[in-house]
């Protein structure tokens, strides 16, 4: 079972409160369309990307060039709203029928491009009633670097809501040092959000991924949908009935979680805030193979690792499945006592039900 962060808007798709399947969504990040993707495997039927607006419209912003989007750009369900065509009149107010209009926003990994995904998300979130080509708010004048033609309130005339999937401000790659993130992204587009609207308004949006607890309830969910299978050995699991929340261990119900990961702020911050529905105890584990570099982490794990290996081996052991000579054998061939192996970290689980 393999959850990202952004698996958890598979949810919004077919909501029971507000579905989104057939509302016309923008998906930002990632490389080419592999989100586009993602998104209609989620059963979002009606996926915009920032290529397929760069593509139709390339004035929109003007240093971009255009051919690099094509290989991955689609034709615009509904052209732009242009205001100076003859065929959108100003006196008349812009149809939703006719002019593409966004319903949601939804970032689903770190933008590759983040002038262009920040000037769309701007032109959308500053439209009118998601109508992109419109806009609520007389545009400052090119001499003027003032917010104050800006009038709030801004995300008042039903602007589509904005998500983001992983707030992590860094992340760790093949370069020596933690890479900024979506975290960075979002930092980034508060301060030219705050900037164009003069501070009048903090923008709305939601963040899902570690550490929200959303997140880890929807991680949990699944786990005990797989656990359910593998005990009651039913085809399809409908997840834990409404009797089996708030802490009763009904059949097929997990009593342990172990999130084992390389990053304090964000695995193990979640790890040790959530609050299972089900009652389900979560131990974390930090591991040195990422973020983590070492030193006294801003949360504080169970058990501080050298990796995801060692990490599955202390869960065992403390369950009793595994005694710990192999890995006191290993902790004294590194140099270092079992209590030095045992520190913290969090990203892969282990469960015992």
């Amino acid at each position: 079972m393999f959850i990202q962060s952004h698996t958890p808007f598979a949810d919004l798709a077919n909501s029971t409160t507000k579905p989104l399947a057939d509302k016309t969504i923008l998906v930002t990040g990632g490389d080419g369309e592999r989100c586009r993707q993602v998104a209609l495997s989620y059963g979002f039927k009606n996926v915009v990307i920032p290529a397929d607006i760069i593509t139709a419209c390339p004035s929109i912003w003007p240093f971009a060039s255009p051919q690099n989007y094509e290989s991955h750009a689609r034709p615009l369900p509904l052209p732009i709203y242009d205001p100076s065509s003859s065929s959108s009149p100003s006196s008349s107010p812009p149809s939703r029928d006719h002019n593409l209009a966004i319903d949601a926003i939804f970032v689903f990994n770190d933008p590759r491009d983040w002038a262009l995904d920040t000037q769309i998300l701007l032109d959308v979130l500053l439209s009118n009633n998601g109508i992109l080509g419109t806009s609520l708010s007389p545009s400052p004048s090119p001499q003027s670097s003032s917010s104050s033609s800006f009038p709030p309130p801004h995300q008042q005339h039903h602007q589509p809501p904005l998500y983001f999937s992983n707030p992590d401000l860094l992340f760790a790659s093949s370069h020596p040092h933690p890479r900024l993130g979506q975290g960075g992204f979002i930092a980034s587009f508060l301060g030219v959000w705050n900037a164009v609207t003069g501070h009048k308004r903090p923008l709305q949006y939601t963040t899902i991924g570690k550490p929200s607890q959303s997140t880890f309830e929807f991680a949990e969910k699944r786990l005990l949908e797989h656990r359910q299978e593998l005990v009651l050995g039913s085809q399809v699991a409908q997840g834990p009935a409404e009797g089996e929340r708030e802490g009763e261990k009904g059949e097929g119900m997990i009593r342990k979680v172990y999130m084992v990961g390389d990053n304090p702020e964000s695995d193990i911050a979640g790890g040790n805030g959530y609050r299972s529905p089900w009652g389900s105890e979560w131990d974390t584990v930090l591991v040195r193979s990422g973020v983590y570099g070492g030193g006294e982490p801003a949360h504080r794990p169970s058990v501080v690792v050298d990796d995801v290996w060692d990490a599955v081996q202390w869960a065992l052991e403390k369950e009793g499945w595994l005694d710990g000579d192999k890995m006191v054998e290993k902790s004294r061939t590194a140099g270092k006592t079992l209590d030095e192996e045992r520190l913290t970290l969090g990203s892969q689980v282990a469960v015992k039900g």
